[in-house]
């Protein structure tokens, strides 16, 4: 059973802290889109899949548990479209919020006959982007999985190694490159699975090695400093990398958590596959080129410094105290300066293949990537 990180039923709307995690699973409320705005913003609830459905079901609840029904029906589509607008610049590079407001917004702005219609069509649709993330997120895994044995060296079994985390925690259930590889496990075609700490937020080894430990076999997966993916892909025969997306543009040039750039030119060195798993709703039709990717900077402290539990070091044995959150500066912390973006962009060059739930999106003759045939 994989990890749920979105407890929702009508008018109550839980989801996991993950900053708290791998220590602490604590759920908690979001009853309305200040809440959502701010477990957001500082991260307790990331990946651009999960950021959508959480913002989506929190207007949702604040709807339910209003008076909103009552309302003028324009006035009700008014709140609707202004929640959705603020909601929206909670985070900036992720595509698939906007499009999800986008299209909530649709959803209502024909409806023309009193305010209980506008909240009951918005409810269902916002519930309905749950179900169909995750059918959405399986179809990923199984073609992306394909895809890798049809076109990774033909081995029966494959190492992939994954950066930051695209599994059920940033999605609304399974994952997407992490769906990849949880696809691959169920083929029988996974030899081992690695993942990237990914600093400085270390999504990968609070969230994926956690994902792992929960759903692969004890032995068949591995977690490795960032610093450490050349040296993984020259000596330990990695097939396959898979990663997720922010925001993918026009011409296949994806935006995703920072280091995603560097793993992608180290792959080319090595020969090894770089496939970006992306529902459609991480691609951005209106954007051109990689460049026109708005990316967020974070705060300074998140480099210069580490929050966690207190450990305590017997030998080999580590004694985590989970309830004893401390911060720590291992470093200096005034006189340098810091560079901290969030998100970095891969070029269309460097990448294999994108796949998305409609299926795997290889680039043509003309070493391009038609995604727009993927809307037709």
């Amino acid at each position: 059973m994989t990890l749920q990180a979105i407890q929702y039923t009508r008018g109550s709307l839980n989801i996991l802290n993950q900053l708290g995690l791998p220590h602490s699973s604590i759920y908690v409320p979001i009853k309305d889109c200040e809440d959502a705005y701010d477990a957001i913003k500082r991260m307790v609830v990331r990946g651009a899949p999960a950021i959508a459905i959480v913002a989506a079901l929190a207007l949702a609840v604040e709807l339910e548990n209003s008076n909103s029904r009552a309302l003028p029906v324009v006035e009700a589509r008014a709140i609707v479209s202004e929640r959705l607008d603020y909601l929206v610049t909670s985070r900036p590079t992720a595509v698939n919020l906007s499009d999800a407001a986008t299209k909530l917004k649709a959803v209502v702005a024909d409806i023309t006959k009193d305010g209980n219609q506008v909240v009951e069509c918005y409810i269902q649709a916002a519930e309905k982007m749950v179900v169909d993330d995750v059918v959405d997120n399986k179809n990923i895994g199984d073609f992306g999985a394909q895809w890798i044995l049809d076109n990774a060296g033909g081995e029966q079994k494959v190492a992939v190694l994954t950066h930051c985390n695209t599994g059920s925690l940033a999605t609304a259930g399974y994952g997407t490159a992490l769906g990849i590889i949880r696809s691959l496990h169920a083929k029988s075609s996974l030899s081992h699975a690695y993942c990237t700490e990914t600093r400085p937020y270390n999504q990968g080894s609070r969230l994926t090695a956690f994902e792992l430990a929960h759903d692969i076999p004890s032995g068949m997966s591995t977690l490795i400093t960032d610093s450490m993916a050349a040296s993984l892909m020259k000596l330990k025969g990695i097939s396959a990398i898979v990663v997720g997306a922010d925001r993918v543009a026009l011409n296949g040039d994806t935006a995703n958590k920072i280091g995603t750039y560097q793993l992608a030119i180290v792959a080319r060195y090595h020969g090894v596959k770089f496939v970006v798993a992306a529902p459609t709703t991480s691609i951005d039709m209106n954007t051109e080129l990689g460049t026109d990717i708005v990316i967020e900077e974070r705060p300074s402290n998140e480099v210069l410094v580490v929050t966690g539990p207190e450990v305590s070091i017997y030998g080999d044995r580590l004694l985590v105290d989970a309830d004893r959150v401390i911060s720590i500066a291992p470093g200096v912390t005034r006189g340098i300066g810091v560079y901290n973006p969030s998100f970095d962009v891969t070029p269309k060059d460097l990448i294999d293949v994108i796949v998305t739930e409609k299926g795997a999106v290889a680039k043509n003759e003309n070493n391009e990537f038609d995604l727009a045939r993927l809307f037709a």
